[in-house]
């Protein structure tokens, strides 16, 4: 059964102006509202609750991020309550919220065994110490964390890092001019561009990310999906809108090719203060629920395991 928990952090996320915070905190109550809770229920899923964060706060300052305590707490409560999703044979299916939920996912499967990622998002979201001197906002640099180019604070919590193996870890769906698109490369397993999937088919994306996956030594996948993944003309109501994403109904396809077998899965980053007469809310509640309707059919689930 899918089991959705709603986790509404905007602690990853830069101000998107002074005195004001990010929007994406609202979304699951967003999408709850434009029926994606309803659509799930049809389809079995069942209503895990919330894992609230806490306050934000703008205190970003050299050598540490944005909300860093606040996101380190956050992410091992949401971590516990993935693990006692998986632990009674459920699916969790996590609506945020920003892209640092990735570390509380992250930190549920390595305490549970070896687990491969899918990153579906418009952005590398690749940038970290080494590469740049403008750290301070995970939801930008929740993928170098998950594979340990962090901080130890945020990429070794509890001694788990790094979360994910860079080689069990795909990212697709980033703009051929991403800042970090080289470095990406050369880091994880399998890296498609969003033009290779406008230009070969979302199916063909998601069968060579299966078959990158699909392999004995991983205990399975997460599945995290950004929806800036998806062109602007499709999903303005994100924090970092860029030109040559994919369309809805490839996002759909891609995911039904890698739902089923996933161990869970996360969405982020849709912003209901930018999208004021819910069009765009009622859209992603459309391609979520005939994209991720299948989620964990395929995968086999039981207690987690506790190996290093």
């Amino acid at each position: 059964m899918i089991a959705l928990l709603s986790a509404p952090s905007n602690l990853g996320l830069r101000p998107p102006r002074p005195t004001a915070v990010p929007g994406c905190a609202k979304a699951p109550e967003a999408l709850r509202d434009a029926g994606l809770f309803t659509r799930f229920a049809e389809l079995g899923a069942r209503d895990a609750g919330v894992v609230l964060p806490g306050r934000y706060s703008d205190d970003a300052s050299p050598g540490r991020l944005r909300n860093q305590d606040l996101i380190v707490e956050h992410a091992r409560r949401l971590a516990g309550r993935i693990t006692e999703i998986r632990t009674v044979g459920d699916v969790p299916l996590v609506i945020g919220g920003d892209c640092s939920l990735l570390i509380g996912a992250g930190l549920a499967l390595r305490a549970a065994g070896r687990f491969g990622l899918v990153h579906l998002d418009g952005h590398t979201d690749f940038r970290h110490p080494g590469n740049s001197p403008a750290c301070s906002s995970l939801a930008g640099e929740d993928l170098a964390a998950a594979i340990g180019r962090h901080w130890p604070a945020i990429a070794d919590i509890d001694g788990l890092g790094p979360y994910f193996r860079a080689a069990d870890v795909t990212h697709a769906g980033c703009r051929d001019e991403d800042e970090e698109l080289a470095e990406v490369t050369q880091s994880v397993g399998l890296t498609i561009r969003a033009s290779e999937i406008l230009r070969d088919g979302a199916i063909h994306a998601g069968k060579r990310i299966r078959q990158h996956l699909d392999r004995t030594e991983l205990d399975g996948y997460w599945l995290h999906v950004d929806v800036d993944v998806l062109d602007p003309s499709v999903m303005p109501a994100v924090d970092s809108p860029d030109q040559g994403g994919i369309e809805a109904a490839q996002l759909v396809d891609l995911l039904t090719e890698l739902a089923p077998r996933a161990s869970g899965a996360q969405v982020a980053v849709f912003d209901p203060d930018l999208d004021p007469d819910r069009r765009y809310a009622r859209t992603l509640v459309e391609v979520l629920a005939n994209g991720l309707g299948e989620l964990g059919r395929a995968a086999a689930y039981g207690p987690p395991t506790e190996r290093r």
